[in-house]
């Protein structure tokens, strides 16, 4: 009999999905250090256990995904919560949360050097959209006509970008969102593709993140642009669209490889690409007269 249930148990032990919130930044492993039960001393050797520890999971035929672990939020959760935060039971309660909340990626054998560009990816996305769809719905609605600017916003940059995705050309697109707000530049991307009929293929999630970031730009102001990266099998080709109110008006060759060829931080210029083609980019109409909050 407990052979028996030895072998369930541990048949069980391999369904069990665990998820570890990783201090991938040496800035966030040194905040941690402050607490006693963390007994990690630096930041290479911790990450060499934590590779360790997944390989030894997967081994074992058990599913484990990694979380970004950020000090201050735990801090928060532990203020929130009651927790002790100088616990290893209170960093597995946070790790828990994030998994259930936050942007996980699972563990499929590869190095974790591999695996953490994808993980700050995916937690920068997740952000990025909480932020933006946070500001669209604080907005509130217009004082003149009560409609809702936010909601208004939104569908005004769903067209534009269907709009964008009507223009013709062949070819896998990659498109950028870029729109400063407060201090920052919000940023968001697209890749499309299309299916056996010629139907234009996505992710809705990227989509639905696209669209909320160029409604903030439309709802805040007007400002910012999109660039749109098409791959034509001879070569690239880089068209882009400055926002202007509730338009997106077409950039120039030269304003395009301007854009393209100008490092956003440093205001450094970049060699252009080989093989990449700056071209001017096609009016996609639709001026607002119809659609969006005019005030």
């Amino acid at each position: 009999m407990m052979g028996t249930t030895h072998i369930m148990r541990r048949a069980l032990h391999r369904e069990v999905a665990g998820t570890i919130g990783l201090l991938a930044d040496a800035d966030d492993f040194a905040a941690m250090r402050r607490y006693r039960t963390f007994t990690f001393d630096d930041h290479p050797t911790y990450l060499q256990q934590v590779e360790g520890l997944l390989k030894a999971q997967a081994a074992q035929g058990r599913l484990t995904s990694l979380a970004l672990f950020d000090p201050e939020e735990y801090e928060e959760f532990c203020a929130d919560t009651g927790l002790d935060p100088d616990a290893s039971a209170s960093r597995a309660r946070f790790a828990a949360e994030l998994a259930a909340s936050g942007p996980t990626v699972p563990y499929e054998g590869q190095p974790l050097a591999d695996i953490v560009p994808d993980l700050v990816d995916e937690t920068v996305r997740q952000t990025t959209w909480e932020y933006a769809t946070m500001l669209l719905a604080g907005i509130g609605a217009c004082a003149e006509c009560g409609v809702d600017i936010g909601r208004s916003a939104f569908t005004r940059a769903s067209d534009l970008l269907m709009r964008v995705l009507a223009t013709e050309g062949a070819g896998p697109r990659h498109l950028v969102c870029s729109v400063p707000c407060d201090g920052q530049t919000l940023l968001a991307a697209l890749h499309t593709g299309h299916d056996g009929d010629g139907h234009t293929r996505l992710d809705e999630t990227e989509a639905l993140e696209f669209t909320t970031v160029l409604a903030v730009g439309i709802a805040t102001g007007g400002t910012g642009g999109l660039v749109m990266r098409t791959s034509t099998g001879a070569g690239d080709r880089v068209q882009g669209w400055r926002l202007e109110g509730e338009r997106l008006c077409p950039l120039t060759a030269a304003e395009v490889f301007d854009a393209y060829c100008t490092d956003a931080l440093s205001g450094d210029l970049i060699a252009p690409e080989s093989g990449v083609d700056y071209s001017a980019a096609p009016d996609i109409g639709g001026d607002g007269s119809q659609e969006g909050h005019h005030h």
